[in-house]
């Protein structure tokens, strides 16, 4: 657990999809990152003055 953290809960995910062909590709689009930093950074909103 401590040397791949993210195998954890995407174990646990998948214990709990359907046990069928759709478990397979939902999780090959699960993405899970082991730390708070991550590559899919949200829209980063800037602070206007008005």
């Amino acid at each position: 657990m401590e040397k791949k953290p993210e195998e954890v809960v995407a174990h646990a995910v998948s214990g709990m999809l359907p046990k069928n062909k759709l478990r397979s590709r939902m999780m090959t689009r699960l993405r899970v990152f082991a730390g708070a930093e991550h590559t899919h950074a949200a829209q980063n909103p800037v602070e206007l003055n008005v």
